[in-house]
């Protein structure tokens, strides 16, 4: 259980980042849609890049998701790469197409209800793993499990206060998801190296 405790938090890790780039392409996908001929090839070829870089990330994931936890920590750092040259790719999209405002508040509400869905689907899988370790072994986990939920609603809440302003730029807008993102990746990591802790107690 150790093993597949660390293995869980990265699996947690990769999941959400492309839970957030599914949806950051499907907000552009409704948008290219709706583009004019002569902007349908650049947002065309944009959403190729985005796309490209997805399907690496998806690719690198499948290669490393049977390894073991040396190769994961390794790994992790390529594939933070590959979630930062999407990030720039987004924001320079963003910077370069002038206000449109419409098309980043989209973005912004699809990829922070991927973060909340993210949130949900890892506190779930964590609270299945409590439940097959000793319950004499689980105040740890389920102080964990509960601070993941706090934080998560936590987030979801400034998330969605967010949303309803309406007006701030992306690098805002950005920096909220990346703060979000970072709350999740800590309680993804302090759920699971607790229910490590448990299992290896028992």
């Amino acid at each position: 259980m150790p093993q597949q405790s660390s293995m869980h938090h990265y699996l947690n890790w990769a999941k959400e980042r492309i839970d957030e780039m599914d949806a950051a392409l499907a907000s552009f996908e409704v948008k290219a849609g709706q583009a004019k001929v002569e902007s349908k090839a650049k947002t065309d070829q944009f959403l190729s890049d985005l796309t490209k870089r997805r399907d690496e990330f998806q690719e690198m994931l499948k290669a490393k998701a049977q390894a073991g936890e040396a190769a994961w920590v390794e790994a992790k750092a390529d594939l933070e790469r590959q979630w930062n040259g999407f990030e720039a790719q987004v924001k320079a999209y963003f910077e370069g197409a002038g206000k449109q405002l419409e098309q980043q508040q989209a973005t912004f509400k699809d990829i922070a209800a991927a973060q909340a869905r993210a949130w949900r689907e890892a506190a779930d899988k964590i609270g299945e793993a409590a439940g097959k370790v000793a319950a004499a072994r689980t105040g740890d986990i389920d102080a964990a499990l509960k601070q993941m939920k706090s934080d998560a609603s936590e987030a979801e809440a400034r998330l969605q206060k967010l949303k309803q302003a309406g007006s701030e730029s992306w690098s805002v807008m950005s920096a909220a998801l990346a703060e979000s993102r970072k709350a999740f990746d800590q309680a993804n990591k302090a759920a699971w190296e607790a229910l490590k802790g448990a299992d290896t107690k028992s």
